[in-house]
This record gives C-alpha cells, structure tokens and sequence, in this order.
C-alpha cells in the first residue's frame, strides 16, 4: 500500500509509532494549499493519513484521487473532510482517539504568561536589564469562559485552583451545567465580556461560532483585560482583535489559532509593535501538540492502517 503522512510539521510520525510491514510510507512536512499542487501530490496514494484539520478533504479533491481507498484522521472527528462524499465514492474514513487535557493547559499557559508580563521581562533579561514592570494576579480576577464543554470545564477548575471567580456563556449553556461546576452563568456574551478580567474561548467552530467574537464583543471588554484563543481561529475576527488590540480593548491577548495555518508571514497578526511589547502572544497552533498526544494518534493511525489491510474493524467515522 502507498500511504501519505500529510502535514507532519515537527516529523516526528515515524518516531512515534511501528510503521513496518505497511507499505510505502512517504511523510509530507508542509501544507499545499493549491488543489491542483495537492492532487498532484497525493494522485498515487491509496491511504492518506491527515494531522487533524491541517490539510481538507473536500468532495472536488477526493474525486479527483482515484486510488484513494482509505483516510486515517488523528482525533475522533474532523470537520473538514466531506464523509458524504468519501462515502458515495468508497473510501472508508476512520479516526483515533485523543487526549483531553492538552488545550486548557496551554490555554492556562497563555494566561499566566500574559498577566504577569512575562515574555517582556523576559527580553529584558536577554538584553542585559532586570525587571521593567509588575505582572497581574490571578487570584481575585474573573475568568470568563466562552463554552463550557470539556475544555471549558477543565478550564473552570484551573481558574478557581488559582483563586479566580469563573463565569462562562455560550448559546446553549443551562443553568444546571454550571450549577454542576460551580460556574457563574452570564446572561449574554457581551455581559460576560464586560465583566471577565480574562477571556478564554472553548466552543467547536461552526456557522453559528465563526466570527462570534466581533468588534462589539472586544469594545465591552474590561480596562485591562485578557484575551484568549486556543479553540479555532474562525471564532474570533482577527480584523476586529487587532483594532481593539490598538485601542486598549483587549489590552492583551494569547492566540494559538488562526484562520490561515500555517500563519502567513505577511498575516497582519505578526504585528511587530503589539508581539514586542507583550501585548499579543502568538503561538503556532499548540494546543493538542504534545508527545502523549501524538503518540496516541500515530500509533492508533497505524492500527487503522493494519486493521484496514487485514480486514478487521476499524472505528469508522459517520
């Protein structure tokens, strides 16, 4: 079998997990985002194995690869890979499993990070000075969850481990789901702008969540506070953070997720002035991208791939 590791931007597939006996295994570093450079590429394969949303499989470039037989997703859903279409023309998709505590702790990272100010003291070190500022307290602060699912909940848990007062909202929240975690529930997303010191963003990116974050939403924010993305990049407007960035609301913010990844050298984010200053904390895309959770998805891609070849079952995505 030819198989295609796509999108395995650190190359650490092939360290992770046993790929011996498959067939002819090629790894694939950069991301193509031309779709006729993309058929081109992945024309001979029979198996593509994709790093989550990294690389979409759309119905126009699934049939166009017509030896394609089998797609191996990390994690146990992807939103961009068309399965009706997979469907209709006999390619069977399946995912693994994933770990679940990898994106609230960067998340906490990118919070205690931006409080206390840490990369500007951290420069000023470098550069042969000592300390240049104070850093910001999270005990007594109010950490404001938008969603609260697992992520949102683990989140909930760090910022009262930390002494913080925990709101959250999102458009299906109940009262009964915050009562059993012990959160504040927010009447509407700008009443929970306005009142959080930090702003921490767990929904699933859909037509209802893209752009939720908008120019309005950063205007209500608090003198001061903090904003964080390490959901998907869709549901903030980048055009509107960075605006709001200028004007002091938010007056920091962590982004991990972008709507372009990877991120453009000439995206607009790579703001100089705002990443040299501390103010805007830019990471390419870490939340799930640790060795545990890697390991977990290589060697479970691997056991699709064998399952496959013997005809043994194998977690197929509906």
């Amino acid at each position: 079998m030819k198989i295609a590791l796509l999108d395995d931007y650190s190359n650490q597939a092939l360290r992770l997990a046993d790929w011996s006996g498959l067939g002819e295994v090629t790894v694939y570093t950069d991301t193509l985002a031309d779709h006729a450079a993309l058929v081109a590429r992945l024309l001979p394969y029979e198996a593509i194995c994709v790093m989550r949303e990294r690389t979409p499989l759309p119905a126009g470039l699934l049939q166009a690869l017509p030896n394609l037989r089998l797609v191996v997703t990390t994690g146990p859903r992807n939103a961009s890979i068309d399965l009706a279409a997979a469907k209709a023309l006999g390619i069977t998709v399946c995912g693994t499993e994933s770990r679940k505590t990898t994106t609230s702790e960067l998340a906490v990272l990118l919070m205690l990070a931006l409080n206390r100010g840490l990369l500007p003291e951290v420069a000023s070190l470098n550069a042969g000075a000592w300390q240049n500022g104070l850093g910001r307290d999270l005990a007594g602060l109010r950490l404001g969850l938008v969603g609260l699912g697992n992520i949102g909940a683990q989140m909930a848990g760090f910022g009262r481990a930390f002494g913080m007062d925990v709101s959250a909202w999102s458009a299906n929240l109940t009262q009964s789901r915050c009562d059993d975690l012990g959160v504040d529930r927010a009447a509407s997303l700008q009443a929970l702008m306005a009142a959080s010191d930090v702003v921490s963003v767990h929904l699933v990116l859909s037509d209802r969540s893209r752009g939720l974050i908008d120019a309005d939403a950063f205007a209500a924010m608090k003198p001061g506070a903090v904003f964080l993305n390490t959901s998907r990049g869709p549901i903030h407007d980048s055009a509107a953070l960075l605006a709001g960035l200028r004007r002091g609301f938010p007056a920091k913010a962590g982004i991990d997720v972008f709507d372009t990844e990877p991120l453009p050298a000439d995206d607009p984010l790579r703001d100089a002035e705002l990443i040299a200053s501390g103010r805007l904390l830019l990471t390419p895309h870490l939340g799930y991208t640790t060795e545990a959770t890697f390991r977990l998805f290589y060697t479970q891609t691997v056991e699709a791939l064998r399952a496959f070849q013997s005809g043994a079952p194998i977690r197929v995505l509906a």
